[in-house]
């Protein structure tokens, strides 16, 4: 066992401490500021110098502190109905390097609770210059910058980042952070007797919550005085684009490892309870669905979802749950759906011997000398053009189903799904039960965007903010930043979402799509199809959309696939039973 002498930190991403014996080990910043001159701890080594880097060596005391915390898994995503829709390969690690803050910097500006137009300060190494933004600026001077601080975050802070593996040339290295802070040190509760002051205390042993981080001009004694039983998780950001895969869940999971595991973020005594202050809580599940109950309001309106880690904390959640009379009215649940389910079609959709030809008429008059004498080389002169695209087609499809349309250009999809919409057959039946039909035939059947911001336009149709933003963070639009985005400031793909969102904000009974993801990603086109699959399911729309895709026919798992061509159609139904 050595003693800690002494401790540097330089940056989050690199300080130093020096035990006794003269060794000196270089390892984060984050890490060597929970080092107390005075504590004890064992080094593991295989080299004999004075200096070791960052990864020639452990380190121990009441805990693990070196090499960081670290986790390497794979993240599967079911398709709606089960089984494997794709998967992720990912490290959920401690931040330590410098990129690894930069990226959380730059992430830090799509955080729900973010006040800050800007959000980190950067300081020259050349000029010394401190220059506001949200990502790695360049100095007017030449010179580079360095990450001085992530406002909102405090000196106690430690973060976990989200690494992607396995990924395209244009994913994102880090998909989001996670940062876990000591305790607040108050906190009061808002009833309607008005506020009810020292609450947690009231619930759970108020050393749990104390001695905290409670700040100052002097924030190295601060933190030596930090030595709680509980962990507040302060921020958890996912990148925009990503926030439909159950990341932020995932980030939950690891740091409740990491609290148990490490005692995080101060390592000095044992974690009963980690809790969180999340006003997005109201609008997104993913803490409850780790396990986080919720007990209380803040004073100032907010809610507050704690995880117990061990089975005393549990015993005094349950006691709380069971005697306020508040929180047995809520039973330690906050967020509930908000979309629900539409009617339905009370029935099966029947086509029966449909026949469906179109008859064009091609002349060359009107056209300029040189092209008719161009076409008429090729033997093309008035010409009458018949095509069969149906001939006897027959299809059921049940309510609730998902069927998707396969087929080449040209095939006929389209014109199954003008049947559907209400065109009539050449000859045949089609019946298609009541109920309300929304469609989108690029070309033909549009949908307005409009011009006022995406999450006020989905809440027009919707009249319920939380259903909106349920149904902007299923096809893939989760960042509320861009929630105050007008439709033309998105992406073309964005925009293709926000089709989706405003299709759903009709509850459709049946919903109809041609060309279905076509201006999307493959990562994106599978995320959106696996949470436009999710949500048909769970509200029974029945969904017919028509796309030459294979990653989005496998994330949507249709209950029917259908091969449209020469005249026929052939079906093919899923595999296994649905649930």
């Amino acid at each position: 066992m050595l003693r800690v002498l002494g401790r540097r930190v330089y940056w989050r991403w690199y300080g130093e401490a020096l035990l006794s014996g003269g060794v000196l080990l270089r390892m984060s910043g984050d890490a060597a500021k929970w080092l107390r001159p005075g504590d004890r701890v064992r080094l593991r080594t295989e080299f004999k110098k004075p200096v070791l880097g960052f990864d020639e060596y452990a380190l121990e005391g009441a805990f693990p502190l070196w090499p960081p915390f670290a986790k390497t898994l794979e993240h599967v995503r079911e398709s709606p109905l089960g089984g494997e829709a794709y998967r992720y390969r990912l490290k959920v690690r401690e931040a330590t390097y410098e990129g690894d803050y930069e990226a959380i910097a730059e992430l830090e500006q799509f955080h729900y609770a973010s006040e800050k137009e800007v959000v980190a300060l950067w300081v020259c190494t050349q000029c010394h210059k401190t220059i506001p933004a949200n990502a790695k600026p360049l100095c007017d001077c030449g010179g580079e910058a360095r990450l001085k601080e992530i406002r909102g975050s405090t000196p106690a802070s430690r973060f976990l980042v989200l690494e992607l593996v396995e990924r395209l040339p244009f994913e994102p290295r880090i998909l989001g952070y996670l940062r876990l802070d000591p305790p607040i040190p108050r906190m009061h509760r808002r009833t309607l007797e008005g506020v009810e002051r020292d609450i947690r205390e009231r619930i759970f042993p108020r050393d749990w919550f104390h001695p905290t981080y409670e700040g100052g001009a002097d924030w190295q004694r601060a933190l030596d005085r930090v030595e709680t039983a509980a962990s507040r998780i302060a921020r958890v950001v996912v990148h925009p684009d990503y926030r439909s895969e159950g990341f932020g869940a995932l980030l939950v999971r690891m740091a409740l490892e990491w609290a148990k595991e490490r005692g995080a973020p101060e390592g000095r005594r044992p974690k009963h309870l980690v809790y969180t202050i999340a006003q997005m809580a109201r609008y997104h599940p993913f803490f409850e669905k780790v396990g986080f109950r919720y007990l209380f309001d803040t004073a100032s309106g907010r809610p507050v979802l704690f995880y117990p880690l061990t089975e005393e904390a549990e015993a005094y959640l349950e006691r709380f749950l069971r005697e306020d009379p508040y929180a047995k009215a809520h039973g330690g649940r906050l967020y509930r759906p908000r979309f629900g389910r539409v009617s339905g079609l009370p029935g099966p959709i029947r086509l029966a011997g449909v026949h469906k030809a179109y008859r064009s008429h091609l002349d060359l008059s009107g056209l300029s000398e040189e092209v008719q004498e161009a076409l008429l080389a090729f033997g093309v002169k008035a010409r009458v053009v018949e095509r069969a695209v149906l001939r006897g087609a027959s299809l059921e499809i049940s309510p609730g189903s998902l069927v998707v349309l396969a087929g080449a250009s040209g095939a006929g999809k389209t014109t199954l799904l003008r049947l559907l919409l209400g065109e009539a057959p050449d000859l045949g039946e089609v019946a298609v039960p009541p109920g309300r039909r929304v469609a989108y035939i690029p070309g033909e059947v549009e949908v307005d965007l409009g011009e006022v911001p995406i999450l006020e336009a989905v809440y027009r149709r919707l009249k319920d903010v939380g259903a909106a933003i349920e149904v902007l963070n299923r096809v893939g639009l989760s960042d509320a930043v861009l929630y105050r985005a007008r439709p033309h400031e998105l992406s073309t793909g964005q925009r293709e979402r926000f089709r989706l969102a405003l299709l759903l904000a009709q509850r459709p009974d049946l919903l109809l799509i041609d060309e279905f993801a076509a201006h999307l990603d493959v990562p994106t086109a599978r995320r959106v199809a696996l949470g436009l699959g999710k949500l048909c399911r769970e509200a029974g729309v029945t969904l017919v959309a028509a796309t030459h895709r294979p990653e989005v026919v496998a994330a949507l798992d249709p209950d029917l696939l259908v091969y449209v061509g020469y005249g026929g159609l052939t079906t093919v139904p899923r595999r296994g039973p649905r649930t």
